[in-house]
């Protein structure tokens, strides 16, 4: 009997010190060559508009062949993407998409994003568990460029993203798994009649 006690016991003290360890936790890693942002940012910035050509895209890892998460758009893409609305004429975007846009079917861009992003669930497994309250930590990177050729040469590039994601979610339900029983109520309610 005194086994069975220390047992339960032993396994509530477990429970109510909470293990984060035992939460669960996600990992976004696409897969590129590059391990943060900065690498691949300087990678970006060697690509000089009217002097890099796709053979030199290859050689930095942005080949679409090869590098995952990569996106091939035609010119049609290009004019969605910086044109999406008739007002805005070709007269108002940079030389590059210009030319390129005028060109057609010769006309390429290579989009794709690298992303290094991990979630984990921190706190008390047992708050955790029964929904009362939810700790959830993201922290990573994230980095979109666009580069549009004309022909095989380079015409114009810009990046977006974000450098350093760091952000924390909490969520509080003083009634834990009965939080939106009321919800979940009326559903049942509603499928009856």
């Amino acid at each position: 009997m005194e086994k069975k006690l220390f047992i339960v016991l032993s396994f509530m003290v477990f429970i109510a010190c909470g293990c984060s360890s035992l939460l669960p936790s996600t990992k976004t890693d696409t897969g590129s060559r590059w391990e943060s942002f900065d690498e691949a940012k300087k990678t970006f910035d060697k690509i000089v508009p009217y002097k890099t050509t796709a053979g030199d895209l290859n050689a930095m890892g942005l080949d679409p062949l090869k590098t995952p998460n990569m996106e091939v758009l035609t010119y049609l893409d290009i004019i969605q993407r910086f044109m999406p609305h008739p007002s805005i004429t070709a007269d108002y975007l940079d030389k590059g998409l210009q030319d390129c846009i005028s060109a057609k079917d010769c006309c390429r861009a290579r989009e794709f994003t690298l992303r290094e992003i991990k979630k984990e669930r921190r706190g008390n497994v047992f708050l955790d568990f029964f929904k009362f309250k939810r700790k959830t930590s993201t922290s990573g990177w994230e980095f979109q460029p666009l580069i549009v050729m004309k022909d095989d040469l380079v015409v114009y590039k810009m990046w977006s993203g974000k450098p350093n994601i760091n952000e924390t979610v909490e969520e509080n339900n003083p009634l834990g798994p009965l939080q939106n029983s009321g919800e979940l109520l009326s559903k049942l309610a509603s499928d009856m009649i």
